[in-house]
């Protein structure tokens, strides 16, 4: 008797995490106000890093995430962080936490655009956002904090709440809502390079799998663009064609790294082992019918071309919001293999088929001394809250 009091009094129970679960575009994640997290992950990343990821799962070697809020897919294991923002012209500051799945670590280079649409809503309902309207559309001002821009978010409110349901559906997504436009302000900072090779298309040289037109871009997400034929597909693959090849994706990662060294987004090949969120590696074909993932026929002429995209080394079952603005950037340029496949010439917006449907997304360029500079790229997504309360986290989980 005297062990078992022994061990009960020294059991640590679970502590618990206000957090919201939200659905943003074709991703799902855990959001969390900033100023609810444990007073230790505020102030300490790697806390905050260990915190985060066993709330989503993380890592685990069985790469389910069976014990946790991650659905084991770079579309599911993510993790938000909203809080007020410090920065002039902005309401919330919005950190984006692409959490591995069977690795241990936490990516934040870059963005995740599907859940941006969520970070406005979500600013609104924890108090974050200043003057919101009783009815109309509330801009929420939102400072991307990993790649320090601007997004604005357009959230429809009804007698003084987020109008989270409508009519608008997106492929990819089962159920309508309420369409959220998202406008990503200088997605390309003017001083930084949009080309940082310099070029429109590139020959890049992969070693042990050959050299391939290439078209190298930073906006919304640093993304290298490859030609479906010249990788053997046809363009119109699904996530099966892909994902079950294990070849297949250790030669897309072979083309991500080439290219992410050749636009200097990684210093060394190894910097792919901890950087698996950018860049991404997506291949463009012309238009053409095609079956979706759902078993719905698109016809060749509801689209400009198409396009497959890879998040952690997986084909994405739709695309990747981000993409979508370097795919929007790319085809507004004539010259770029993305506008190529679509057709050519001057554009203002496109839409391009992936595995689940289609997508318009549209850009504003401008040229100036002979360059392209990227006032804002658009698309517009839907979001809404599935689940609201706290998250249970074992004790102990910030000190491993």
């Amino acid at each position: 008797m005297k062990k078992l009091q022994g061990n009960i009094m020294s059991y640590q129970p679970q502590f618990k995490v206000k957090a919201t679960y939200m659905r943003g575009g074709t991703s799902k994640g855990t959001f969390f106000n900033i100023a609810d997290l444990p007073k230790e992950a505020q102030e300490d990343s790697v806390k905050r890093d260990k915190l985060l990821q066993r709330i989503v799962g993380s890592p685990d070697v069985y790469k389910k995430q069976m014990d946790g809020m991650g659905g084991a897919s770079s579309s599911t294991s993510k993790a938000i962080l909203v809080g007020k923002s410090d920065v002039e012209g902005h309401d919330v500051d919005y950190y984006f936490c692409q959490v591995a799945i069977d690795k241990d670590f936490v990516d934040m280079s870059g963005n995740c655009g599907n859940l941006s649409s969520a970070v406005g809503p979500f600013a609104i309902t924890e108090g974050l956002v200043d003057n919101v309207p009783e009815n109309g559309v509330c801009c929420v001002r939102i400072w991307q904090a990993n790649i320090k821009k601007t997004i604005l978010c357009y959230v429809t409110m009804e007698n003084g709440v987020v109008k989270e349901m409508g009519d608008y559906e997106i492929d990819g997504v089962a159920f309508p809502a309420e369409e959220i436009q998202l406008e990503f302000v200088e997605p390309v900072d003017p001083s930084e390079e949009l080309f940082p090779t310099g070029n429109l298309v590139d020959d890049l040289e992969v070693e042990g799998v050959g050299t391939f037109k290439a078209t190298m871009i930073t906006a919304g997400i640093p993304t290298v663009f490859v030609n479906a034929d010249e990788i053997g597909y046809k363009g119109t693959e699904l996530q099966g064609d892909i994902n079950s090849d294990t070849e297949a994706l250790e030669r897309f990662e072979k083309i991500r790294i080439a290219g992410a060294l050749k636009m200097g987004v990684m210093k060394s090949p190894e910097d792919a082992k901890t950087q698996q969120h950018t860049p991404k590696i997506a291949f463009v074909s012309p238009a053409q019918d095609f079956i979706t993932s759902s078993g719905k026929e698109v016809k060749a002429d509801e689209m400009d071309l198409h396009v497959r995209a890879l998040s952690m080394q997986q084909l994405h079952h739709a695309m990747m919001g981000t993409a979508s603005v370097a795919i929007g950037v790319a085809a507004c340029i004539p010259g770029t293999l993305v506008n190529i496949a679509s057709g050519g010439g001057e554009k203002e917006t496109v839409t391009f088929g992936h595995p689940s449907g289609a997508i318009k997304v549209g850009a504003a360029l401008s040229q100036k001394n002979g360059k392209y500079v990227v006032e804002k790229a658009s698309m517009s997504r839907s979001a809404r809250i599935i689940m609201d309360g706290n998250v249970h986290v074992p004790a102990g989980t910030m000190d491993k």
